[in-house]
């Protein structure tokens, strides 16, 4: 099996080719040049790997939550590559790609949502499969929804930017904390390893059906709304 798989839904441009097992990857602070940075940044991939996209059984990409247009640039250009190269896709929750690259098996993804807000969920392994506990969704930091029992590990950059709020709404229920690294943000590669079953078992969908996960409808508040909070 060989996947292209995509994630823009932070400040970091990742990108992976799962070939077989064996991965190729680029992990780029792109800032807000996502848009320039990736195409480019694929055609190394590719050359890397000496293979063209055509040769791929499909797509997968980082649906959501993240940023807006980060999430929308992710879907384009998978579907339109997808399109273009007759290839099926797969849309992977970009909280469950932090809970994949964590190692762990109980897992409190956050990532910032900025305007004062985290996208949560919590997911637990079982039979080496992740299962939703709490399902992504939009909270404020001290409002995020309880789990049960102990040995949670936190991860993403919500932990990041709100760590006492959260360590206060966890407290001794956490094992550990995220650090400050690339660990943060979803990875391309753990997309593709997510995505690597739904392609095995022929569930991938053609790419017009192809659409990000927003969760928040709101891009950002009225000045009214600012002045208030």
């Amino acid at each position: 099996m060989q996947i292209l798989a995509i994630d823009t839904s932070t400040e970091f441009l990742s990108l992976a080719l799962w070939l077989d097992g064996r991965v190729l990857s680029r992990d780029i602070h792109a800032g807000q040049t996502h848009s320039q940075q990736i195409l480019p940044t694929l055609r190394e991939l590719l050359d890397e790997a000496n293979i063209e996209l055509t040769a791929l059984d499909g797509i997968a990409f980082g649906a959501g939550p993240g940023s807006f247009t980060g999430l929308r640039i992710a879907c384009g250009v998978a579907q339109g590559l997808a399109f273009g190269a007759n290839l099926p896709v797969v849309a992977v929750s970009t909280l469950q790609a932090l809970a994949q690259q964590s190692g762990a098996d109980k897992v409190i993804a956050c990532l910032d949502a900025r305007m004062g807000e985290i996208y949560h969920a919590a997911y637990e392994k079982q039979n080496n499969a992740w299962i939703e506990v709490s399902a992504p969704a939009l909270f404020k930091p001290e409002e995020a929804p309880k789990v049960t029992g102990n040995d949670w590990v936190g991860v993403g950059t919500g932990w990041l930017v709100y760590p006492e709020v959260l360590q206060t709404v966890y407290g001794e229920q956490l094992r550990e904390m995220p650090k400050p690294d690339h660990s943060s943000h979803p990875t391309a590669t753990s997309i593709a390893e997510l995505a690597l079953p739904t392609f095995e078992a022929g569930l991938a969908r053609p790419a017009h059906e192809a659409a990000p996960i927003y969760i928040r409808n709101k891009v950002a508040l009225k000045m009214s709304e600012r002045v208030n909070r």
